[in-house]
């Protein structure tokens, strides 16, 4: 079976928004795709809304773990069934425009050097409201100067080759897109569409203190792999801040660091 895109959401607990997250895909332009979905064993009612998607549409290709297995556990799965020539992400609280799919795979197809995209993200309130956006990098030399900084794409508006075969670290959740991304940065070129792709809710009432410091340390560890283990340079300004961020995590409360990063990314309306 020869499919262009698959589109992979894994999902927890997400009845509430699913229903709008799985239709913002079925809703799209671009039609040659599969959608695998992967109940990480909700306990709410989200397999039961997937299931009936399913029923309607056979481009879902919907699975449910018999435990919780965490996002990257989930994603891997998912990776294990796709069958695309690309690999979409997507999460369950979230709104992709409808062109989105079109036009990266239109910018995958034209940039065969590049091995993942992505695009502007608006911020929005629960409602999908939205009341900022952000902005990445366009290039590949951009990105990468930028990379040791702050994950240089949205995790969910990516798309990436299947190619490439690589799966994500289950040992770095929270942080494991941003992993990905240096690995695949060692054989491809980066790059961005200066296009809006999605719509992410920002719901921080979801993301504990302790989940935050977690996310804060495995991303340090993941800029030291990125130089030790993958051949990635850093230069001395990158250097400073990694130590600085390292620092911060037991002197600067977690909930203040997300406000001051929020308002350094997002741009408003």
């Amino acid at each position: 079976m020869t499919i262009s895109v698959s589109v992979l959401m894994p999902a927890y607990n997400a009845e509430k928004y699913i229903g709008e997250a799985i239709e913002s895909i079925l809703n799209q332009t671009f039609r040659d795709f599969e959608f695998i979905i992967i109940d990480d064993c909700s306990t709410d009612k989200t397999w039961e809304i997937i299931q009936e998607y399913a029923k309607k549409d056979s481009r879902i290709v919907a699975s449910r773990n018999d435990k919780n297995l965490k996002i990257s556990a989930a994603l891997n799965k998912g990776i294990d069934i796709a069958h695309g020539k690309y690999i979409a992400r997507m999460d369950a609280d979230d709104w992709s425009y409808p062109d989105r799919l079109q036009k990266q795979f239109d910018f995958m197809q034209a940039n065969p050097d590049i091995g993942v995209s992505g695009g502007t993200m608006e911020v929005c309130d629960e409602k999908l409201v939205m009341k900022g956006y952000r902005k990445y990098k366009l290039t590949d030399l951009e990105i990468r100067k930028k990379i040791f900084r702050y994950s240089p794409f949205c995790h969910a508006a990516v798309m990436y080759r299947y190619s490439i075969d690589e799966r994500y670290n289950s040992s770095l959740d929270y942080a494991e897109d941003y992993d990905l991304y240096f690995r695949i940065g060692k054989k491809f070129s980066f790059g961005n569409l200066d296009e809006i792709l999605i719509k992410v809710r920002r719901i921080e009432a979801g993301i504990s203190i302790s989940q935050v410091r977690i996310q804060e340390k495995r991303t340090i560890y993941i800029r030291l792999k990125a130089i030790m283990e993958y051949g990635y340079k850093i230069n001395k300004l990158d250097f400073i801040y990694l130590i600085m961020q390292y620092v911060s995590i037991y002197i600067i409360p977690s909930n203040i660091k997300i406000w001051l990063f929020s308002y350094i990314r997002d741009l408003k309306k």
